[in-house]
């Protein structure tokens, strides 16, 4: 084999960090990562080399997807995968980037009649098992400008990605030895259902009400908030707050 066949693959197997001046203005546009210590900023800088030589980026419907919005995807998508390493990242490639929201074509059949009706979905993100991850550049810059509101749907998506690991989503992805899986099936269904009633009942939640849809829609939607706004996650259910926080580390916005 030639050398620079092995160049390549090296650069493949451990892609460098992050390049200085690319860092540091990703670093000055991204509030979550500028709270982190120095030993997570270093790791999550080695996490984005990865993340960035591995994954390819497409923009689409005319994006203005430049360099550093690259960059900057790719850091939030890494701050999920600092307790776990690149490997959570496996079993995909691509990042299709829309200027906004986008329409989402679906198929819904009812079980009783029968009947399948075929609708459009509105999305601002969207993650597909073995597929590649869809993302509203509109909504990712507005997370970037509002990033302690609760909302940031890289984070969402990256969710999604991690619980699709061990298969279809189900709100549980797969958990390092030190968090019983019963604890986080106990407790996050316990919370899914009270949430599911709260919204059933018409009651104001702390929880965004579209984490009732599904338990893995519950997962991806408390998983931002462990990131932007977890005294509001705590709040609502503290033993979710409790084991995202093992799950993830102690979020940014706690500094």
């Amino acid at each position: 084999m030639s050398a620079a066949w092995w160049r390549r693959l090296r650069a493949y197997l451990t892609p460098p960090p992050l390049a200085d001046e690319p860092w540091r203005r990703a670093l000055d546009a991204c509030p979550l990562a500028q709270r982190l210590d120095h030993h997570r900023q270093r790791e999550l800088r080695r996490l984005s080399g990865v993340f960035l030589a591995r994954k390819r980026f497409h923009a689409l419907a005319d994006a203005a997807l430049t360099d550093d919005l690259c960059t900057l995807i790719a850091m939030q998508a890494c701050l999920p995968v600092l307790k776990q390493g690149p490997s959570a990242l496996r079993g995909w490639r691509d990042i299709l980037v829309y200027p906004g929201e986008f329409k989402v074509k679906r198929s819904h059949h009812d079980d009783r009649s029968g009947v399948v009706t075929e609708g459009d979905d509105v999305l601002i993100g969207e993650a597909w098992e073995h597929g590649p991850l869809v993302l509203s550049l509109a909504d990712v810059q507005l997370d970037l400008a509002q990033p302690w509101d609760g909302f940031n749907v890289v984070i969402h998506e990256i969710a999604h990605k991690l619980d699709m690991l061990d298969g279809p989503p189900d709100g549980v992805p797969p958990l390092p030895p030190h968090i019983p899986r019963r604890q986080w099936i106990v407790a996050f269904q316990r919370a899914f259902d009270l949430l599911s009633n709260d919204v059933a009942r018409g009651r104001d939640t702390l929880i965004d009400p579209y984490a009732s849809e599904s338990p893995d829609e519950f997962f991806a939607v408390v998983s931002e908030l462990h990131w932007s706004q977890p005294g509001v996650l705590r709040r609502a259910d503290a033993a979710v707050a409790e084991l995202l926080q093992a799950y993830y580390g102690v979020s940014p916005a706690e500094g």
